[in-house]
């Protein structure tokens, strides 16, 4: 299995990098967690003959704005859209005539699902839980090739985040507050707050993605970031776009 880092940031693009996307491929199918405009670089580390699977965690423009350019790739397996409750009605709207293509006027098969109702019509195991955002938002826990890997989005701490990161090979979580920075009223994490996940889930390696575009401007403030995790969770690696990891 192999993890490759599409986009790292949050909010918005800059010099050091693009909106969040994550491709997991599987010997089976190809997954991609969040479509911001990252996912542009999908087709350099994918063929397009496995089937490709979208996992949307919410619908801030940042993890979704990517899906304007689905008419750019040649899924041969087609694509399934996965997210929250309402992501059939969201998407009927912007994947849509004035914003961008629709769907109907693609090369291959789209399908959509909302979990977890949905869960059982996907061909591989995964949990789906809302997690602690200003919106409904998912954190996904993917079981496949005898490896684990948790997705924790726009979060604060909570109890379900922990039951995603449980053991996992990888966990993946957002980083979108400097150090020691808390707001209750837009739950995120800092790094010292997804470290403590991490060492309390048991993982075996956190990667740090979604770094707010204004707190972080430079490459420099996430290896502060990284070290701060480290002093929690040793195992921890601040993302940067085309990263790679094997599991």
């Amino acid at each position: 299995m192999k993890v490759t880092f599409l986009g790292t940031n949050g909010w918005y693009d800059t010099a050091t990098g693009n909106t969040v996307c994550i491709l997991i491929e599987t010997e089976q199918y190809d997954i991609v967690l969040d479509a911001g405009n990252g996912i542009h670089k999908l087709d350099r580390y994918i063929s397009g003959r496995k089937p490709v699977f979208i996992f949307l965690s919410h619908f801030h423009l940042d993890h979704i704005a990517g899906l304007h350019i689905l008419g750019k790739f040649k899924f041969e397996k087609g694509l399934t859209i996965c997210g929250p409750e309402g992501t059939k009605k969201v998407l009927s709207v912007l994947i849509s005539q004035p914003f961008t293509m629709p769907f109907s006027e693609l090369d291959y098969r789209t399908d959509i699902l909302e979990l977890p109702v949905e869960r059982e019509k996907l061909p591989f195991d995964i949990t789906a839980l809302p997690l602690r955002h200003s919106s409904l938002t998912l954190g996904y826990r993917f079981h496949i090739d005898g490896k684990t890997v948790a997705y924790c989005p726009d979060t604060g701490y909570c109890e379900n985040a922990l039951k995603l990161a449980f053991s996992a090979d990888l966990l993946i979580t957002e980083c979108a507050y400097r150090p020691g920075q808390i707001v209750e009223s837009w739950p995120h994490l800092n790094p010292e707050t997804a470290a403590r996940i991490a060492e309390e889930a048991n993982v075996k390696k956190l990667h740090l993605v979604h770094f707010d575009a204004s707190l972080y401007p430079t490459l420099a403030n996430r290896q502060l970031a990284e070290l701060t995790a480290r002093r929690v969770f040793p195992n921890t690696v601040a993302s940067l776009d085309d990263m790679q990891v094997e599991i």
